[in-house]
């Protein structure tokens, strides 16, 4: 532990991205935590990449809406309307949602869909109105099952018909019908994403990952082993459904770190796993040792300016950040610390 390895590369949500393949999913928790401490733009940057990379957006780990207030009450309501086949006579008469379903009930029902694709594709612009109009009731069906994650049900129509004008355009061949799903689903579940940011989900989640690191590694020192999921739950107070959410999460910040390309996967027997079970145990517990050896600013500022629990490395102006430091004294502090470190290896 004489020399440290000290890497920049990619943000973690750009590795994260640059390691799914078309058609793979990404967690929206996991983006939204990612993204977190970096701004609005950083995640707008995230989903456009998405977008350009045919990624699918999985929101189904993002927490419903709570709380009070009218918007909320709204957004129950409207969760109501969806499990009841929001049928238009059950809002008041002058509700823009009534005004808007009513008026799409006078639209065409049916048409040839896949004809009019394949005639725009071609160059015929003329047919494009017409695919259009018979998409909504498409968007309508698809906005239900986004109903309730914060998003009022007309800016989830206008948003999934904003998918719905991307699929109509970018169409070549192929099954017309899955392509427009995917791309009003892209925009649904964007819309939910960005709106998830407002509320501040990110840093709920980080905070839940943080909190699940640090009674991963108290468990560990207690009981000498990895901990299960259930210990973990238990000593959370979280329901298993919430720690699977965040150990999968984990799990994915831990595959961000070794984005290259890897031999072809061999099956591992029972004797190999036993072996990276401990090897990986002694390794942390290694750690554990060294870093006990400093005081708490210490350990926190080489954890930061290193990456040592998976972020990416911070400098000395994003640590002393952090810290409450300037630049200077991160670099002080980071020098007292490591020469500490090598003493005790000595």
């Amino acid at each position: 532990m004489n020399e440290w390895d000290i890497t920049f590369g990619e943000r973690p949500w750009e590795r994260l991205l640059t390691a799914k393949h078309r058609g793979d999913g990404v967690s929206a928790a996991n983006l939204l935590t990612l993204t977190e401490e970096e701004g609005e733009e950083a995640l707008e940057e995230a989903l456009l990449t998405m977008e350009e990379s045919g990624l699918v957006l999985d929101v189904s780990d993002l927490p419903k809406t709570a709380g009070a207030g009218e918007a909320a009450r709204r957004l129950r309501q409207e969760i109501h309307l969806a499990d009841q086949g929001l049928k238009p006579e059950d809002l008041p008469e002058n509700d823009p949602l009534r005004l808007y379903l009513q008026e799409l009930s006078a639209a065409p029902a049916f048409g040839e869909e896949g004809q009019l694709a394949q005639r725009i594709a071609q160059g015929d612009a003329s047919a494009t109105e017409a695919l259009a109009n018979l998409g909504l009731r498409r968007v309508l069906e698809l906005a239900k099952g986004y109903v309730g994650y914060g998003v009022l049900l007309l800016d989830l129509i206008q948003e999934g018909s904003l998918g719905l004008w991307q699929g109509i355009c970018r169409y070549r061949d192929g099954d017309y019908a899955a392509f427009r799903d995917s791309w009003i689903r892209f925009y649904l579940a964007r819309a939910v994403t960005l709106q998830a940011r407002a509320n501040g989900i990110g840093g709920k989640m980080r905070q839940a990952l943080e909190d699940y690191r640090s009674t991963d590694e108290r468990l560990l020192m207690e009981l000498g082993r990895n901990p299960t999921l259930e210990e973990i739950a238990e000593a959370m107070r979280w329901s298993m459904e919430e720690a699977a959410s965040v150990q999968k999460m984990m799990d994915d910040a831990r595959q961000m770190s070794r984005v290259r390309k890897e031999p072809e996967p061999r099956e591992e027997s029972e004797e190999d796993q036993d072996v990276e079970s401990t090897a990986e145990f002694r390794m942390r517990q290694r750690i554990l040792d060294l870093m006990a050896s400093l005081t708490p600013e210490e350990a926190r500022l080489l954890t930061l300016r290193f990456g040592l629990e998976g972020e990416k490395p911070l400098s000395p102006q994003e640590a002393g950040l952090r810290l409450g430091l300037t630049p200077a004294e991160v670099l002080a502090l980071e020098a007292a610390a490591l020469t500490k470190l090598r003493s005790k290896e000595q």
